[in-house]
């Protein structure tokens, strides 16, 4: 399932005079649905720590966000993608990824509790928190684009490593038993 476009996501964010980027509002989302969240119609307010936040109406742009994600978490192709800006500079692009990774890293933290992490978990973690602190260099050229796509291929899958140790692995155990 395709994620709605950036823009869109930006005006819903914007409605709700929620202070978060398109890519911020994904990677929180899907940090918490990583980590074992649950899949919830009121995401937001779980996500950003906000209970003031209004429910996104069914069929809304972030209605259709929390149910791409889910669907791209199943799906057996490996179909996650993320929520970052098209036809922008590296520059752009990079500084949106870096925040997604931070924020991603706060809906993780808000839902993994205790779960155990294996080893390559936890260094997918760490390698998102380097990620979240990096920052673009300003004499950056942007020259740099196919090294921003090896980074994105990398998150791509260290978020689904995440998402399978935490709520798949446990998944299977349940049914083992």
């Amino acid at each position: 399932m395709e994620l709605p476009d950036w823009n869109e996501v930006a005006q819903a964010a914007d409605r709700l005079a929620l202070a978060s980027t398109p890519a911020e509002l994904h990677g929180a989302l899907c940090g918490w649905l990583a980590a074992g969240g649950e899949d919830a119609p009121d995401w937001p307010a779980r996500v950003l720590a906000d209970p003031g936040i209004p429910v996104p109406q069914a069929g809304e742009v972030l209605d259709r966000l929390r149910r791409a994600s889910v669907a791209q978490f199943a799906d057996p192709e490996f179909g996650f993608s993320l929520l970052l800006p098209e036809g922008e500079g590296p520059v752009v692009r990079a500084t949106a990824l870096f925040a997604w990774c931070r924020a991603f890293l706060g809906g993780f933290g808000l839902a993994v509790a205790s779960k155990p992490l294996s080893e390559d978990a936890q260094e997918a973690l760490r390698d998102l928190a380097s990620l979240g602190a990096a920052q673009i260099d300003a004499n950056d050229d942007g020259s740099d684009e196919e090294a921003l796509v090896e980074i994105e291929e990398y998150l791509r899958m260290a978020v689904l490593l995440l998402h399978a140790d935490c709520v798949l692995a446990p998944q299977r155990r349940q049914r083992l038993h």
